[in-house]
Parts: structure tokens; sequence; C-alpha cells
């Protein structure tokens, strides 16, 4: 088998071939054509110019630690993440909490309060139970709510008959379900989960007791009472627990002129709880072909605890480079932290849609949404910072003499005690149409949404529009541009300072956005390819300036800031290996703030050259025989020193100005080998025992293959002698080993 081989020139749009008319075609085509089909309507359609549509069975079998959708979203050009533990992800320049996630078009929450990568455990997308996956990475629709980077919808699917399918590693396992009656009027989809890290948070470099412990529930009932009138539920539960004892660390870091040595030894330990519940009824009925109604009922709850007291001390040294003997003792110290932070969430509603399409070309869309929120947050975190004998910041001496000195001071203290129950309304109307423009396939999409929160008062107004048009020629080409308004409506997170009370002053950040975008679908070696091209610039204002905890974001709780982003995404899809799909995927993007006026700095989400491929290939001789790579390539992150507070106690994000660093660039290559002893496809069925799968993989997946020591963020240990402070790394997990067993009955 000649595998192709294709130069990185190749990420640019072949517009040059792209100048020729089809012969022929404007003298035999009719311009007043009713029906223009693009295509073809099956679920989960979209009329979304931005969407992207990843497969689910693809998500299934990416080698990720997480694994399932997340993982495989990793690879698009757009999306940024640096730690391999976290589903979160970073677009286009944005945050973790700028992203929307949908299943079944019904808005959905991740935990608030997880600090660090760790505890995150299992996205709520269970891979077993999704038809299908769009993802915008911006410029979407107006019917998708108000946030400012991207927009995932997943939809569920309806077994078509009784079948059992699992899977069990060396990390977990998953049992799904899924019923239909012989009428297919009812059908049922459950699946459990259960996972355990702990093996593999065992390649971290230090001695650490870990005991975490994720599962969950879910489940996907449907009634179709007639044609035109059906229900359906979805029910979610899952629990994590996080039990975390320190014992000690040794980090080197430094240059190789001057390598420093930091070892810690702690006493304490961490124990988080996590709980969240979701529940949704959803009515749809068709009155006639050209109306769709849908009512959705919803009820979300979380609930968190994070809960840790930990002591430490620090001895940072260094080395003589030759003979590894300890030269300079730079300082001594230790510092303790502790927290008390407990969140109830609950957010229950109705939101209404309809659809009316009056030919196959045409849609128009309204849908008017009321929330209801509760939330309840109590915060006691604070930290204290030793170093030869004094507390940082050093308290001020009143009597020299006598060394007498003044009220013990910590590095930080934050307390709140809040509860508020606000209300949000929302609406939209959108409308789409396909149509000739002369001999060319005409696009467009406009919409515009509208929302209120009672807690800040404020009202927002989000116009958006897109536009594409695939021109006559002899090369398959398609030109879109997209863009608006759009808003991150604050929520939990934005509205805390970092005092721990809640801002009611706090308005919603807005991004002015425009995306202009290319597809080239081509034959090359008698495969198809789709190279897509897309440069984009955001402008943003009211920004709320914040700095990440590994990967928490704690804003400050001010719209102190404006910024932009701008960049260009190319990704290069195709059948590289015939019958199966693979991509290469590179992107350059920049983003930047302006906080109080101090002139531009990189926000911490600030990506830069980001490069990464997910690659499916087999044996020509055993085509049993499977094997599937992710690699990822991205230029470190900026990172500040944390958020200093002055002698008032207030906090000063002046010190992102003072204190800039750089991580090390995030790579790593995950690799999945699989043996396909039963495949779907075969024609010829076993019988016996093994007659009643389906289906039968055995796979080994080898995470962090080059066993790189990559960098999710710094800690920050100050040299009292010198008032230096040195970023150490923490590490993200090493290579390991994982064997996993899929079936299908």
């Amino acid at each position: 088998m000649k595998k192709l081989v294709l130069p990185l020139s190749l990420m640019v749009p072949f517009l040059i071939f792209s100048q020729q008319r089809k012969k022929d075609t404007a003298t035999t085509r009719v311009t007043d054509i009713e029906e223009v089909v693009f295509q073809k309507k099956s679920t989960g359609r979209t009329n979304d110019l931005t969407n992207v549509r990843i497969s689910a069975k693809e998500a299934k079998s990416v080698a990720s630690i997480n694994g399932g959708i997340e993982g495989l979203l990793k690879t698009l050009p757009s999306v940024n993440s640096n730690t391999e533990l976290s589903s979160q992800y970073m677009v286009r320049g944005g945050n973790y909490d700028e992203n929307l996630i949908y299943i079944n078009d019904i808005e959905i929450y991740r935990p608030f309060l997880i600090r660090n990568s760790q505890q995150e455990g299992m996205s709520i997308i269970n891979p077993d139970m999704v038809s299908t996956v769009n993802f915008s990475a911006g410029g979407f629709e107006a019917k998708y709510g108000d946030k400012m980077s991207s927009a995932l919808n997943i939809y569920y699917r309806e077994p078509e008959k009784f079948e059992v399918s699992g899977e069990a590693s060396l990390i977990g396992g998953r049992l799904t379900t899924g019923l239909a009656s012989k009428n297919k009027k009812f059908t049922a989809l459950f699946s459990g989960r259960y996972r355990n890290t702990n093996l593999v948070l065992n390649t971290l470099k230090e001695d650490t007791d870990f005991n975490p412990t994720y599962w969950d529930f879910q489940s996907y009932l449907n009634y179709h009472v007639s044609d035109k009138f059906s229900m359906s539920f979805i029910g979610y539960y899952s629990k994590n627990d996080y039990e975390m004892i320190p014992k000690a660390k040794s980090v080197t870091f430094g240059s190789l002129q001057q390598p420093i040595t930091v070892n810690i030894g702690y006493a304490g330990k961490e124990n988080d709880q996590y709980k969240n519940m979701m529940g949704t009824f959803s009515m749809n009925y068709k009155p006639a072909d050209k109306w769709k109604l849908t009512l959705d009922a919803f009820a979300y709850q979380n609930r968190e605890r994070e809960y840790y007291t930990i002591q430490s001390a620090y001895e940072l040294q260094t080395f003589d480079p030759v003979t590894q003997q300890p030269v300079t003792s730079f300082d001594v110290g230790g510092q303790i932290e502790h927290a008390r932070n407990d969140l109830f969430v609950r957010t229950y509603g109705t939101q209404f849609r309809a659809k009316f399409s009056p030919n196959v070309n045409t849609d128009f869309e309204v849908g008017f949404k009321y929330e209801k929120e509760n939330l309840k947050d109590f915060t006691n975190e604070w930290k204290l910072v030793d170093s030869a004998g004094y507390s940082l910041p050093r308290p001020e001496v009143i009597d020299p003499r006598t060394g007498t000195t003044g009220d013990l001071k910590l590095a930080y203290y934050i307390a709140g005690q809040n509860n508020i129950e606000p209300t949000r309304l929302s609406a939209y109307a959108q409308y789409s149409q396909k149509f000739y423009w002369g001999a060319s396939k005409v696009f467009v999409n406009a919409g515009v949404r509208v929302a209120n929160w009672s807690f800040n008062k404020e009202t927002i107004f989000s116009p958006r529009a897109q536009f594409a048009i695939k021109p006559d020629w002899e090369s398959d080409m398609l030109f879109k541009i997209s863009g608006g308004i759009y808003y991150q409506s604050p929520f939990y997170k934005e509205i805390k300072d970092l005092d721990g009370n809640f801002n009611s002053n706090i308005k919603s950040q807005r991004s002015i956005q425009v995306i202009l975008a290319n597809d080239y679908e081509f034959q090359m070696y008698d495969r198809p390819f789709k190279l897509t091209t897309e440069l984009y610039y955001k402008k943003m204002d009211n920004l709320i300036p914040y700095y990440m905890d590994n990967v928490r974001i704690r804003y400050s709780g001010q719209n102190n800031s404006k910024g932009y982003a701008y960049g260009i995404d190319t990704r290069l899809f195709g059948e590289f290996v015939p019958g199966v799909d693979s991509w290469l995927s590179a992107s350059y993007a920049r983003v930047y703030e302006n906080i109080d006026g101090r002139g531009d700095i990189p926000r911490p989400t600030d990506q830069r050259l980001r490069f990464a491929m997910f690659y499916q290939d087999y044996m020509p001789s055993f085509p049993s025989m499977r094997v599937n790579l992710t690699l990822v390539y991205a230029m470190g992150l900026p990172t500040g020193a944390p958020v200093l507070f002055n002698s008032n106690g207030q906090p000063d994000f002046g010190s992102a100005y003072n204190y800039q660093q750089t991580l090390p660039a995030y790579k790593r290559v995950d690799l999945g080998l699989t043996k396909v002893f039963i495949d779907p496809k075969e024609k010829n069925k076993r019988s016996g025992f093994w007659g009643n799968f389906e289906e039968l993989t055995l796979g080994v997946q080898v995470f962090n293959a080059f066993n790189i020591n990559n960098t999710v963020a710094n800690q920050w240990i100050t040299d009292y002698n010198s008032n230096y402070m040195y970023p150490v790394p923490v590490r993200l997990t090493g290579r390991f080993f994982n064997v996993k067993l899929e079936f299908k009955l």
C-alpha cells in the first residue's frame, strides 16, 4: 500500500486552480430552481456555516486519557489545551469558561471549583451514546447562547434494537445497554462509567498518595406517540471524589549553567467532592411537514466541596553542573494552604423553539428561554508563606530596636458568603436561505438574540450573520464570511472577585468577531481531501482580567480591560490511507489585553503557533490490525506570578506586567494499537458463543509515548534574601501503557 505524504506547504488554499468555470454549466442550468439541496436532512442537522462535524466512531477510538469527544477536538487547529488530564479546552484565545456545550440543544455546565486537572475526572459527554457532534470555533448562529469562543452541540442516538456494549481498561470501564420496542415507538439507552486514574498519576515524579474515583450514570429515553408527537428524557448523575496526601517532591529546573533543585516536604491532605445532577424532558410536535415545535424543561444541580489543609517546607539549592554536588543553599521556607470552600448551584427552567421550513431551502427559527438560578457560595481560603522566619509579605516593623512587629500578614485571604437567586431570560430569531446567484450557490444565515439577567439588570443584544458562496468553478471551492457581536454573559466565576464577594455591577464581556474562510475539496491519488483555511479577528471590550491557577480561572470581578485577538487556522482532512480519515492541523494565533490602560500584554491563553495531527492506519495484509495516533505541538502559554495583594489587602493585577514568564512548549504523542477480533462489517457471522458478539477488539494504548515532561503551570517560590520569585514547574504525567477491551453484543 502506498501511503500519501503531503508537504506542509499544502496547508494553503489552492486559489490558483479556482479561476476556471465548469464548461457548459451556465447554459444548461436553470437559475430559478426552487430547491437547492446542499445537504440532506438528518439527525443533528444544522444550518451553521461555521460548523465542523466530528465522527462519534473516531472519538471512541482516539488514544486519550480522557478519551471521547474532547480528545478529538484538541486535534483541531482552533482548539488548544496544555494538559491531557482535563477535558477542558481553549478556542482562539478564549479560556475554558468561554465555550458553550449542549446535549440535544440543552446547555450543560461543568464543575466550577476544580483547580487542578487531576481532579476533573470524566467529561459529561458519553461517547457510547453519541450520534452527531457539531462544533463551531466562532461566528456561530444566533440560536446558541452568549459565550465568546465556541459552541459544541452533541446529539444522543436512539438504539434500533437490543444491544449491550462495554469497555474495560486499567483506568476504568463503561457499560451501555440499549432497548427498542418492535415498532420502535419506545427506545432507551442506559450507560454507566467508572474511572480511577491512580495508575496514571503515579507517573508523576513525586511521592504522593492519590485516590481519585469518578463515576456517572446517564439515560436517554424516547417515546414516539405518533409520527407527529414524541417525548424524550435525559438523566445524568455523577460523583467525583478526589483524595490526595502529598509526602515529598523534588523538582529540578533552571539552566544547564545554573541548575536549581527545590526539595519539598508535605503534611496534610486534600479531600474534594463534586456531585452533578441533570434532567431534561422534551416534547417534539410536528403539526405539518413544514413545522417543528419543541418544548424543553430542564433542571441542573451541582454540589461541590473543596477541603484541604496542606503544610509544606522547601529548600532551594544549586548544584555544580560537573560534580552534581550542592553548592549554594539559597533559602529555606514553608507555607500553609487552607481552604474550606462549598458551592451549591441549581438552575431550572424551560425553553420553547419553533422552526418553519416553507421549502427545503428555507428555515425560520425562533426560541425563548426562561431560567431560574440559585447560587450559594461559601469561601474560606488563605495562604501563609514563611521564609527564614518571616511571613511574606513581611509584617511592618514598629520598633526596629526591639524587633516588635505588626500583625501577621497572609499571602492572600479570600472569604465570602453569597446567596443569590436571579432570573435569566433570552430569546432568538434567525433566518436561513439557500439559493442560486447566477450559476453560483449561495447560503445565508442571519439572526439576532437578546438576553436579560436580573442580577446585574443588564440587557444584551447580539446580531449575528453568515454568508457563503460556492462559485461555478472547475475547482470545488466554498467561500464563507461570518461574524457578529458576541457576549460572555457572566455567571458564578465572573461575578466573584478576588475578595470572595459577588459583584452586582459586573457587565457582560463583549467580542466583535469577523471570520473569513475557504473550503477546497479535491482528489489526490484517487482519494478525497478537503483543505479548510480560516482567518479571524476579534475586538473585545468590557473584559474581566483573570489569571489561571492550573485549570481554574480566577477573575478580578471588574470590567477594567479590553483586548483583541487574531489568527489563521488550516486543516487538511482526507484519506491519507484508503478507507480511513485523518487530518493535519496548523494555526497561528495571538490574543492581547490592556488592563487599566497600562498597555497591551498577552492574555494567559495566548496560543501562538500550534500543530496537531490525528492519523489512522491499518496493515494491508492484516486489516484487523489498526493504529491511531494523535500528535500535538503547541508553544507555551504565558504565565505570570500569582496576583499580588497590596498593603490594603486588595488584589493588584499589575503583577501580570512585572512578572512575565512563558511555559515550555507542550509536546505530546499518544498511540493506540488495536486488534479487531470481530468486525461488525464482516459478512460471515460466527457461530456458537462468539456469534453473540457484534464487535470485539483488544488494544494497547501508549500515553505520552516519548515520555515528555510537560508543564501545566508554575508554582512560585520566593527567595527572601533577594526577593526573587522562582517559577517551579508543575509537571504533567509521564509515559503510561493502558490495555483496553471493547465489545458489543
